[in-house]
C-alpha cells in the first residue's frame, strides 16, 4: 500500500551556513539585508532544537553532519538533490547552482544503505551539463498516492527532467505558474504548497492565470484533500513550506516553522489541527538567510527497512561523477 506520509527522514546538521550568494538571484525568500551575529551558530542550535522536537514526536530522524569542506552552504536542504522512493529507488537531482551539486555525497547514501534496502540509483544530474536543472522535492510536491506531481514552471524546474522521473516512477505532473508578490518566479513549488494525507496548503493568489488555479483546486478536490488557502504573507511567513509526516501509531505530524504557525489565523490553525498535530520550531535564522524553512530540512525515507535477510545482499549505491 503505497503510504503519503513517512516517519524516516533524513537531516544535514550544518557546518559552515550562510546565505548562499550562488542562489540568490533566483530565490526571493533570502534575505541578504539582514546582518547575523554567528549565523552558523544559530543555524546549528535552530537546527539541533527541531530534531529533538522531531524526535519527541516520534519521528526517526537520521542526521549527517555536513563537512566543512567543500563549502555548501545549502547542506541543511538535502530535499533538492535527493530522494528515496517505497520500491527501493534513490534518485539524484541536477542542481542550478554549482556548490550545491557537491551536496551530493556517497557516504550519505551508503549510510542510509546500512539501515534501508537500496534497489537502484536513478542519477539525474546528469541533465546538469545541458543547463537542465530540476531540484527534487522541492520543485515537485509529490502526492504519492495518487501519483500527482505538483511542479510550477522556474529555473530550477525542467520538463525533460520531470519527464525521465515519471518515467521510472510513474508519477504524472501537473505542472503551473506561480510568482510572488513582485512577478518573480516561485523558484520551489514547496514554499508555496504542502499536500498531505488530506490537508493541502496552497497559496492560490500567487496563481495569477484564473483558470489554473482552479485546474489546481480541482486536481486537488477530486484527489480528496481538503484545501487550506494562504495568503502571500502567509506565503512570505513560510507558511507553505510544510512537511506531513506521520508518528508511530499512524498519525499525521505537520512540521511547520514557529513563524508559519503563527501566520495562520486561529481558523487555519484550527483546520490544521483537525488532521494533523502541528510540531512547530524556531527556524528564524536559516528561513531568513536560506530562503527555505521546515519542510526543505527534511528529505523523506520512504525505502523499505532492511531485514537481517537483505544484509546478505547489500546493495553499494554508486553516484556518477560529472566535471
Amino acid at each position: 500500500m503505497t503510504m503519503q506520509n513517512t516517519q524516516h527522514i533524513l537531516m544535514i546538521r550544518p557546518v559552515r551556513f550562510i546565505s548562499n550568494p550562488q542562489t540568490q538571484s533566483s530565490n526571493a525568500f533570502q534575505r541578504t539585508d539582514i546582518t547575523f551575529v554567528s549565523p552558523e551558530v544559530a543555524a546549528m542550535n535552530e537546527f539541533d532544537a527541531y530534531v529533538a522536537k522531531l524526535r519527541a514526536a516520534g519521528m526517526d530522524v537520521t542526521v549527517i553532519d555536513d563537512t566543512p569542506l567543500p563549502h555548501t552552504p545549502d547542506s541543511i536542504f538535502p530535499n533538492n538533490w535527493v530522494s528515496f522512493h517505497e520500491n527501493g529507488t534513490v534518485v539524484l537531482y541536477p542542481m542550478q547552482a554549482e556548490n550545491r551539486r557537491q551536496e551530493r555525497r556517497q557516504d550519505i547514501l551508503a549510510q542510509i544503505g546500512k539501515r534501508f534496502d537500496v534497489r537502484q540509483v536513478l542519477d539525474l544530474s546528469r541533465f546538469e551539463l545541458d543547463g537542465k536543472y530540476h531540484e527534487g522535492t522541492g520543485v515537485m510536491v509529490l502526492d504519492h498516492v495518487h501519483k500527482i506531481a505538483y511542479v510550477c514552471r522556474a529555473s530550477r524546474s525542467h520538463p525533460e527532467v520531470m519527464a525521465a522521473f515519471s518515467a521510472h516512477l510513474g508519477y504524472q505532473a501537473f505542472w503551473f505558474d506561480a510568482v510572488d508578490s513582485t512577478g518573480r518566479p516561485i523558484y520551489h513549488t514547496n514554499v508555496m504548497m504542502g499536500v498531505g494525507r488530506t490537508l493541502a496548503v496552497v497559496c492560490l493568489e500567487s496563481i495569477h492565470d484564473l483558470a489554473q488555479r482552479q485546474q489546481l483546486v480541482q486536481k486537488l478536490t477530486d484527489s480528496g484533500k481538503v484545501i487550506l488557502p494562504i495568503s502571500y504573507t502567509q506565503m512570505n511567513a513560510f507558511a507553505g513550506n510544510v512537511m506531513e509526516l506521520q508518528n508511530p501509531a499512524g498519525e499525521a505530524v505537520l512540521a511547520l516553522s514557529t513563524q508559519a504557525w503563527d501566520a495562520l489565523s486561529d481558523e487555519q490553525q484550527q483546520l490544521v489541527r483537525q488532521y494533523t498535530i502541528p510540531v512547530t520550531a524556531d527556524l528564524h535564522t536559516i528561513e531568513t538567510l536560506g530562503g527555505g524553512g521546515a519542510r526543505c530540512m527534511i528529505a523523506e525515507i520512504f525505502l523499505p527497512l532492511k531485514t537481517a535477510a537483505d544484509n546478505d545482499h547489500a546493495f553499494s549505491p554508486v553516484m556518477a561523477t560529472h566535471h
